[in-house]
């Protein structure tokens, strides 16, 4: 299956690299096929989205907190202007493709590519609006005939994601679509069309919850699509075959090739060697390396590395462990992010017995995921078990931060509480006397199409960060 797997990515890396370019041929002859297969996009289009999902949190970890520059005053990590136009374009790339596989399907009756387009296409819209708000969508794939695309609204935006979702859902969901999409081109979740629809019912969990600070919050909704999503950690939208290799194993092996990069921040490494919360979580050594000095320590935001950095005396991603090995999964939504959602939409509710079920099965979920063997140890210990009668917002937000390392969702958690986590505090040097709440336009964007471009600060909340 493996062999198959990374066949298939040859195949749409070939595509990317040569087919897009004959796609476009002014010169092509008439009576040529001018439409790339439609198992090429979808073969495409799930693989570029977990990168992209890398792509961002390559970013994002920064502001949650999850990496430090190993430099001084590193630009993410002071909040500096960043020039994310790499990031922006492989969006763009891909939501392009994902229109392209739309509109191939729709002319051929293909619904269960119509909803796989839908779904990757609200991802999309999601994880670019929630970095830069308003963001081309309905102008955005006309071409030629609009080379100067407005922005649409954020709020309008997120309308957009659960109506896709809902179409997806449906379409996903109809007779024809279960036997439909072609395993092999399908990196997510191999054809399918169920676990699809469970995706689905996952983001829009956690697009519905992300509105926890807008009157349009509605926790029943929320669990309603809980209700159909995942059930095991078997139900993961996540890829486990590449083109070369993970690409956080790429940032290990930059560091490791004296290239640093993949620092741990101390906020999260303090998160879970004992020195915050008085627990020791035994997935850190799934993750990190200890020092030379035999303990775990991260760098601190802004401060850059104590030392060389080629001499452990921090730690950092390695090649060799659970989120970073060559093989390791990708992640875009798991099952223990659901329990996480779940248990935030029960404690708003105020059931506080059923969120604290979920609470605890959120990190059981994420530790047998992971393979650790002490599981039972730290969920029994009296810190993490504190008992429904004494959840808290903070502690299930506490234990989904461990969960979702690397994950870019974080960064929307932390700005929906107001960065109100455990010792959470500004970087050294940071160039904002508050928390940063959104990125600023990339330099393509604003050269491109800078009529349309509003202006922004880094502290400007998005809609839904009032």
């Amino acid at each position: 299956m493996k062999k198959i797997l990374l066949y298939s990515i040859t195949i749409a890396i070939s595509f990317i690299l040569f087919g897009c370019e004959k796609y476009l041929d002014i010169n092509q002859d008439p009576n040529a096929g001018s439409e790339p297969p439609i198992n090429g996009l979808l073969a495409n289009t799930t693989y570029r989205t977990s990168n992209n999902v890398f792509n961002t949190s390559n970013i994002t970890s920064y502001y949650s907190q999850y990496l430090a520059s190993p430099n001084a005053n590193g630009a993410a990590d002071i909040y500096d202007i960043l020039n994310a136009s790499g990031t922006y374009e492989r969006y763009y790339d891909v939501m392009t493709d994902l229109f392209d596989m739309k509109k191939f399907a729709s002319e051929k009756g293909l619904n269960a590519y119509i909803g796989v387009a839908d779904v990757l296409m609200a991802l999309h819209i999601n994880m670019a609006s929630n970095l830069w708000g308003d963001i081309p969508y309905s102008e955005a794939f006309l071409g030629v005939d609009n080379l100067y695309p407005k922005l649409d609204n954020q709020k309008a935006l997120m309308d957009t994601c659960l109506n896709l979702l809902n179409t997806g859902i449906t379409l996903l969901g109809s007779p024809d679509a279960e036997d439909q999409l072609d395993g092999p081109s399908d990196f997510i979740h191999a054809g399918s069309a169920s676990a699809w629809v469970k995706t689905a019912h996952a983001l829009k969990a956690r697009m519905l919850n992300q509105l926890s600070k807008t009157p349009a919050y509605n926790a029943n909704d929320i669990l309603t699509e809980l209700s159909k999503s995942y059930t095991s950690n078997d139900d993961d939208a996540q890829i486990t075959a590449f083109e070369v290799r993970n690409p956080w194993c790429g940032v290990a092996l930059n560091n490791e090739g004296l290239n640093l990069d993949g620092f741990l921040s101390s906020h999260f490494v303090d998160a879970a060697n004992g020195s915050t919360f008085g627990l020791f979580d035994p997935r850190l050594p799934l993750i990190t390396d200890k020092t030379k000095f035999g303990d775990y320590r991260g760098t601190i935001n802004g401060k850059g590395r104590i030392g060389s950095g080629i001499d452990h005396e921090e730690c950092y991603l390695v090649s060799n462990k659970w989120y970073s090995s060559e093989t390791s999964p990708l992640l875009v939504i798991t099952y223990a992010e659901t329990k996480f959602i779940e248990a935030e939409a029960y404690f708003r509710s105020g059931e506080k017995l059923k969120a604290y079920t979920a609470y605890l099965a959120g990190i059981k979920a994420n530790m047998d995921k992971m393979g650790v063997a002490a599981s039972d140890a730290y969920i029994n210990d009296p810190i993490v078990s504190v008992g429904a009668d004494n959840i808290t917002l903070q502690l299930i937000m506490k234990e989904k931060y461990m969960a979702c390392f690397l994950s870019p969702v974080t960064w929307d958690d932390l700005r929906r509480t107001d960065y109100e986590y455990t010792n959470f505090t500004l970087p050294v040097g940071a160039l904002l006397s508050t928390f940063i709440r959104r990125m600023n336009y990339p330099n393509n964007e604003l050269s491109r199409n800078g009529d349309n471009i509003p202006d922004v600060k880094l502290t400007d909340h998005l809609w839904w960060d009032q």
